[in-house]
C-alpha cells in the first residue's frame, strides 16, 4: 500500500522545529553518502520546465526519494509535482507526497539555517518575494533566533500586504528600499535580472538568495557576490546552475559551516550570501519526517496502485 499525502496532510504533520533538526543532521552527514544526488532539468515545448531530483539519500534512513516537478512561472501555483518515497529494501513505493509543499518546507527551512549560521545581527529582516518559500524562511528563522522588525516587497502589492499583515511587518516599494533598511535580506523570486547590486548594500549585511536554482535566474549582481563571503549547498551544482555562474566564488558549503569546518563569516563587516540550488537529500529529510508522523497519526490515504 502507498500512503498518499496531500498538501493539507503534509502541512498537518510537519513542524518547523522537527524539520530544522532533520535538515541540520542532513547537512552534517550527507557528504558521507557515496551516491551523489542528480538534478535533471529540461525546457519543454510549453511555457515551463521539467525538473527531477534523485536519488534523495541520507545515512540512517532506509528509503530514498525521486522528485518530479513542473515549473510554469506564469501559473498559480508555479510549481507542481510529486515526491516518490521508495523503500531502500525492495523499492516499494511507500508514499506519494505533494512536491510543492515539501519543496517549500525543505527550501525555506534549509535557507533559514543558511541564514542563521553566517548572518550577524537581525534587527531588521527584509523579504523580497512574498511566496511560500519566504514564509518558511521567516518561520524557520523565528525558531532559530529572535527577529526584529520585518519589511517586505513583492511585485504583487496584495501578496506583500498579506505577508506583512501575517508577520507584523510593513511593505516597501522596491528591493533597493528593503536592502537599505535591513540587516538580513531574504529573496525568493523568479527574477532573471539582478535585484540588488553592491551599491545597494552595506558592510555586515547578510543575503539569502533562493532565485539561483536554474541557469539564467539572478537576484544578486556579480559585484555584490564578488564582495561577499558566499556559502552554497553544493559546489559542483552551484557552479553549473547556481550563483557562482554569475559571479562570486563559493567560500564554503553549508555542510562545512554546520560541521564547524568554516565559520561562515570572519568579521562583523563581512557581507555574507547563502545561495542554495536545492539537493535531493533535503527532499528525503522532510518527506521521511512527514511519512513517519503520518503513519503514527493515521494521516493521509492508503491506496494500492497495483490493484
Amino acid at each position: 500500500m502507498t500512503l498518499l499525502l496531500t498538501r493539507g496532510d503534509v502541512e498537518t504533520v510537519l513542524e518547523p522545529e522537527v524539520c530544522l533538526d532533520a535538515l541540520r543532521h542532513g547537512f552534517r552527514t550527507a557528504h558521507s553518502v557515496p551516491v551523489p544526488g542528480q538534478r535533471v532539468r529540461t525546457d519543454l515545448p510549453f511555457p515551463g520546465t521539467a525538473t527531477a531530483l534523485m536519488p534523495g539519500l541520507l545515512p540512517g534512513i532506509p528509503a530514498y526519494t525521486v522528485k518530479v516537478n513542473a515549473k510554469f512561472p506564469g501559473a498559480r501555483p508555479a510549481l507542481r509535482g510529486v515526491i516518490c518515497l521508495h523503500s531502500g529494501t525492495d523499492g516499494e513505493l511507500l508514499a506519494l507526497l505533494d512536491s510543492a509543499t515539501v519543496t517549500a518546507w525543505r527550501t525555506g527551512l534549509a535557507a533559514a539555517l543558511g541564514t542563521h549560521l553566517p548572518a550577524g545581527r537581525a534587527d531588521v529582516v527584509g523579504v523580497i518575494g512574498a511566496g511560500a518559500q519566504a514564509e518558511l524562511m521567516v518561520r524557520g528563522l523565528r525558531v532559530l533566533r529572535p527577529l526584529g522588525a520585518l519589511v517586505v516587497h513583492d511585485t504583487s502589492a496584495e501578496r506583500a500586504a498579506e505577508f506583512a499583515a501575517r508577520h507584523g511587518g510593513r511593505v516597501l516599494s522596491s528591493a533597493a528600499e528593503v536592502a537599505l533598511v535591513s540587516d538580513v535580506v531574504l529573496s525568493a523570486t523568479w527574477s532573471r535580472e539582478p535585484l540588488l547590486s553592491l551599491a545597494d548594500t552595506r558592510p555586515g549585511q547578510h543575503f539569502t538568495s533562493l532565485g539561483v536554482d536554474e541557469p539564467g535566474k539572478a537576484e544578486l549582481a556579480a559585484d555584490l557576490l564578488d564582495a561577499s563571503v558566499v556559502v552554497v549547498d553544493d559546489r559542483p551544482l552551484a557552479v553549473s546552475t547556481g550563483v557562482p555562474a554569475g559571479g562570486g566564488i563559493a567560500a564554503a558549503t553549508l555542510g562545512e559551516v554546520v560541521r564547524g569546518d568554516h565559520p561562515g563569516r570572519s568579521s562583523d563587516t563581512d557581507r555574507t550570501v547563502y545561495a542554495p540550488v536545492g539537493l535531493p537529500w533535503q527532499d528525503l529529510a522532510v518527506a521521511w519526517t512527514a511519512y513517519e508522523r503520518a503513519g503514527r497519526e493515521g494521516t493521509g490515504q492508503r491506496v494500492d496502485l497495483l490493484a
